[in-house]
């Protein structure tokens, strides 16, 4: 395996992981949430105390879907490539 490989293999690893990473997040929060929205329901029905949470971890889910897929703008690997592509442009 030349290094060219070996660098696209971590890379790919590491998107791999972060994808993973967001999707148990994910699920981590339509599960929490849904049982709070239970527990909501059947102790309090007029009270909706349950969306406070499901609001505030939703923007860190959204930050963290922001990272993951890049919505931020260029990540730090597009800059990276963009770097490498022009430096191969000058030889």
């Amino acid at each position: 395996m030349t290094d060219a490989d070996s660098e696209l293999r971590r890379q790919a690893e590491r998107r791999a992981d972060m994808k993973l990473a967001f999707r148990s997040h994910l699920t981590a929060y339509m599960i929490v949430n849904a049982g709070l929205f239970a527990i909501d329901w059947v102790t309090s029905p007029g009270i909706d105390w349950a969306f406070w949470p499901a609001i505030g971890w939703g923007i860190g889910l959204a930050a963290h879907a922001a990272a993951t897929f890049g919505y931020l703008g260029d990540s730090r690997e597009r800059l990276v490539e963009k770097e490498l592509e022009r430096l191969k442009a000058r030889r």
